[in-house]
Parts: structure tokens; sequence; C-alpha cells
């Protein structure tokens, strides 16, 4: 496979994992959770995560429509693609040693799905720190 088709897989995953999310205020009770906080609190916690979603899409969007630019290996596109393996790195190194999620995978299914966004986030990472250092 080549660098170009694993950036577009890339982008695909990126939407896998936006679907996945829209299970996490459901999964984690955000509606008694951020009840319990004041108004700019819950609010600030909504407008992170409204944004972070953009962010995510953003980089789908460039994976899929705009993944030869990204393994072209000029400045930017390096420089684009070292940003989203930092930004799934550092998301991958949450997933191990900040989040302990172990009380809410209360299922197979949510325990499968968390392992899978675990296998997606070092997919991402890999795939995106090898099109910044060594481009197509």
């Amino acid at each position: 496979m080549n660098l170009e088709r694993l950036i577009f897989c890339g982008g695909i995953l990126h939407f896998g994992i936006l679907i996945a999310s829209a299970l996490v205020p459901q999964v984690l009770d955000w509606k008694s959770s951020l009840a319990k906080l004041d108004g700019l609190s819950r609010q600030l916690v909504w407008v992170h995560g409204a944004f972070i979603v953009l962010v995510i899409v953003g980089f789908g969007l460039l994976s899929l429509f705009c993944a030869g630019g990204l393994a072209s290996g000029t400045p930017l596109a390096r420089g684009v693609c070292l940003f989203i393996a930092m930004f799934w790195g550092a998301r991958l190194g949450v997933q191990f040693f900040v989040f302990d999620a172990t009380s809410y995978l209360s299922t197979t299914f949510l325990k499968i799905g968390y392992q899978g966004l675990t296998v997606a986030f070092l997919y991402l990472t890999i795939v995106y720190a090898f099109a910044a250092w060594a481009p197509a």
C-alpha cells in the first residue's frame, strides 16, 4: 500500500473516531455529570468538545481530499502531517497514562470499542509520522 492510500484510510478513520465519540456523552452520563457544574464550566466542556470535533473533521477532510498533497513531502505537507501525528500521539499517551476508563467499560461492545480506538490512534500516529519524516 502506498502512503497516499494510507493517508486516505486515515481520513476514513477520523470519521470513524467521530462516530465512536458520539457515544461518549451517553456512556459517561454527561447530562447528570455536567449538571453539577456551573453554567460557564458546563459550556466550556461543550465548546472544547465541539472544537476538538472540528479539528478531527478537518483532519479527516484533508486526508480524504488532499491525501496526495499530504504524501508529497513538501514542507507544508510534512508540517501538517507532523501536527496530526503529534495530536494523535498525544491522544494515545492520554489513553495509556491518564485515562482510567475501566469502570465505564461495562459491556463487551464498549471494551472492544475502547481497544479499537487505541488501535486507531496508533495507526494515525504512525501513518502521519511516517508521512512527516519519510514522505512518498
